[in-house]
């Protein structure tokens, strides 16, 4: 009985490890610096010279703020609400859909002081933010300076993080933390080499060397992706569609996960 037990676990973890299908659907030729993502009606938001673009079928939006520096990350997960990060300057500020500022939060000024690393979106009116002096990650909300919830410290060096209004994933050299919106640490998986992230609902790709893994919500084993041998420069995921932008060119992919 056990010998039939383990034939079975054997069979279902190779099963789960197979590859996972991207076909390509097409190419585009697009110059830029870095493209930060599309959204579901062909908006493209990317950056060139240091200044942030929208460009719709229509028209074409920029925004630049020179005496910040250069732009650290930037947030186009809600629309109404894109935050722009100035690391240097430990400074975010809020634009809405018509690239209009609409808040601006200079951390150096604000009390209590917050050393910040790494920020993304959180619902209504909040922040995930790493704030460097504690090592927490924190769910900052920006229109009354409060903190709503703060993870417990964070012993490794930040590599990334990412969120949508249900979950951030933090991405430190040692692990790979997924929190709700309580600030309640959801899974907690060891980093294999991972050095980059994007989400997709709640599942996750990582990015390791020059290769991309998928990793399905509740689970802790990674798969993965294969795809023409290229350099990745840049990598999102809308929908079920895989975009990666190499060379100044955007490929998309359609992902099999199931």
């Amino acid at each position: 009985m056990r010998y039939t037990f383990l034939i079975l676990l054997f069979s279902f973890l190779n099963h789960a490890q197979n590859p996972i299908q991207a076909t390509l659907v097409k190419s585009l030729d697009f110059p830029s610096d870095y493209i930060v993502s599309i959204d579901n009606f062909g908006t493209t938001y990317y950056t060139t010279n240091n200044t942030f673009y929208k460009k719709t079928k229509n028209n074409t939006l920029s925004y630049n703020n020179l005496q910040l520096g250069d732009l650290f990350s930037i947030n186009t997960f809600n629309p109404l609400k894109i935050n722009l990060f100035y690391r240097d300057f430990n400074t975010v500020i809020i634009l809405d859909n018509r690239l209009a500022e609409v808040h601006k939060m200079d951390f150096n000024s604000i009390q209590p002081y917050k050393n910040i690393t790494h920020i993304s979106s959180g619902f209504d009116n909040t922040l995930w933010v790493f704030n460097q002096d504690t090592q927490q990650l924190e769910l900052y909300n920006y229109k009354n300076n409060t903190t709503k919830a703060r993870s417990l410290p964070i012993q490794s060096n930040v590599l990334d993080l990412k969120s949508n209004y249900n979950s951030a994933w933090l991405l430190t050299e040692d692990y790979i933390y997924q929190y709700n919106y309580f600030g309640n640490l959801l899974l907690k998986i060891k980093n294999n080499g991972f050095t980059k992230l994007t989400h997709s609902n709640n599942d996750i790709i990582l990015k390791k060397e020059n290769d991309l893994y998928f990793l399905g919500e509740n689970s802790k084993t990674t798969i993965f992706i294969e795809l023409p041998k290229f350099l990745i420069n840049q990598f999102f995921v809308v929908n079920e569609t895989l975009y990666i932008y190499h060379h100044q060119t955007l490929e998309q992919f359609q992902l099999k996960t199931n």
